[in-house]
């Protein structure tokens, strides 16, 4: 087990490498610089002094041999936009916003979501799992801007049951939050039934029922213990998406969240706060997976002797 962590710890090292990397040479890419869409018609003196003090003035190489010896002492920089803010104190300000929104979601969504596919797998063929199932496929095609939008118009402007936009109370966290949990709902039902109905047809099951052993205690015991491995896989990578999955709905219902503010540094052209940001969302995905490996390896030792064999 322990040869198993190591080697899933130095995958996880090489892939934020290579993601920090590429991240680091595509934001550099993008013709211009920070200044250009901050101030117009800058003098030319000026513009060199704050191109030298932010070392933009330098070789891209050396550049960024700075940004790795910053990111390895824990350091992610300085925003451009606001001089003196720091991409971390950006992080602490907003991280708990969009960890509230979109945890709440992921709760909801794959809460439900078992439930409903344990229940379209039982009544399988049945009115209930055509509904839930065509349902499931709605939510997995709508576009989330979509569902936003007809939610903001029909519970803001149709019936004015919520704000608008805008964070600070329990009624500001509904719509943005049942908009985020349909797609969470829909995959998790999705998998779940076609988990529990390959289950189903496993030899244990069969001779569970030749027992007579009761259909609560099959479902409880037998069929979701082992359909369940699936959705461990999912859970840990959707807590990834808590984070950096939400950047449509802030930036429609107006929330201070990381996903806007990331959404606000890519067009100011912020670099250090999206090479910032976008470290701690890597960071957090990859990390997700390293737990869901270490999970289902616990769970199922046929996963780790593969690895060895």
């Amino acid at each position: 087990m322990t040869k198993f962590i190591v080697k899933r710890i130095g995958y996880m090292l090489v892939v934020l490498f290579c993601v920090v990397t590429i991240t680091f040479f595509l934001v550099h890419s993008i013709p211009g610089d920070p200044l250009s869409s901050m101030v117009q018609d800058l003098p030319v003196e000026t513009r060199d002094l704050y191109l030298e003090k932010y070392g933009f003035d330098q070789p891209i190489g050396v550049q960024y041999v700075k940004f790795l010896k910053q990111l390895l002492t824990g350091d992610l920089g300085q925003s451009l936009r606001y001089p003196g803010r720091r991409v971390m104190d950006i992080v602490k300000n907003y991280a708990p916003v969009s960890g509230m929104i979109g945890g709440l979601s992921l709760l909801i969504g794959f809460t439900a979501g078992i439930i409903l596919g344990i229940v379209a797998a039982l009544k399988r063929n049945q009115w209930s799992d055509r509904v839930i199932m065509i349902l499931a496929l709605l939510g997995t095609t709508i576009p989330t801007f979509v569902t936003a939008a007809v939610l903001q118009y029909a519970l803001t402007v149709a019936y004015p049951l919520f704000p608008t936009t805008g964070f600070g109370s329990m009624k500001h966290l509904v719509l943005p939050v049942a908009c985020m949990c349909v797609g969470p709902l829909s995959s998790y039902a999705r998998y779940m039934r076609s988990s529990v109905l390959d289950t189903a047809n496993q030899d244990f099951i069969l001779t569970a029922e030749a027992k007579g052993v009761s259909q609560f205690r099959i479902v409880v015991r037998h069929l979701f213990r082992n359909s369940f491995l699936p959705c461990v896989t999912m859970i840990c990578t959707s807590i990834a998406g808590i984070f950096s999955g939400s950047f449509i709905v802030e930036s429609i219902f107006a929330i201070p969240g990381l996903g806007k503010y990331f959404i606000s540094a890519i067009n100011d052209r912020d670099y250090s706060v999206v090479l910032g940001l976008n470290v701690i969302f890597t960071g957090v995905y990859i990390l997700s997976v390293l737990v869901s490996d270490i999970l289902l390896a616990m769970i199922d030792p046929r996963i780790r002797l593969t690895e060895e064999n």
